[in-house]
């Protein structure tokens, strides 16, 4: 999980990049929420992307384009964007960013 210092406290806050996905990800919105980061690294590499705030929920992505090409998987059958995990229904290109860019262990600040 990627670790940044927590805004509050100063301690280490370790999160997943797969939460900037999740509805309840980063606490249920209650926690620090790191959508942003996620959203810079896809944007770094050439992806246009949507976020969007889910109620009093989590910061969420709910789309990646490039050529004007949907890239997350609306379509998949038995996917629910935003509930499941973003590795059933983002392209392999993309995942295999997210992970390298944003690895377990890794410290962004």
């Amino acid at each position: 999980m990627p670790v940044t210092t927590c805004e509050n406290c100063g301690a280490l806050y370790q999160w997943s990049w797969r939460e900037a996905f999740d509805k309840f990800g980063f606490g249920d919105g209650d926690g620090q929420v790191e959508t942003y980061q996620v959203e810079a690294v896809l944007r770094q590499a050439g992806y246009d992307v949507e976020t969007q705030q889910w109620g009093l929920h989590n910061t969420v992505i709910t789309s990646i384009r490039r050529d004007g090409k949907e890239l997350i998987g609306y379509d998949k059958p038995g996917v629910t964007v935003g509930y499941d995990d973003p590795r059933c229904y983002l392209p392999d290109d993309i995942i295999d960013l997210l992970d390298r860019e944003l690895p377990d262990g890794e410290e962004f600040l």
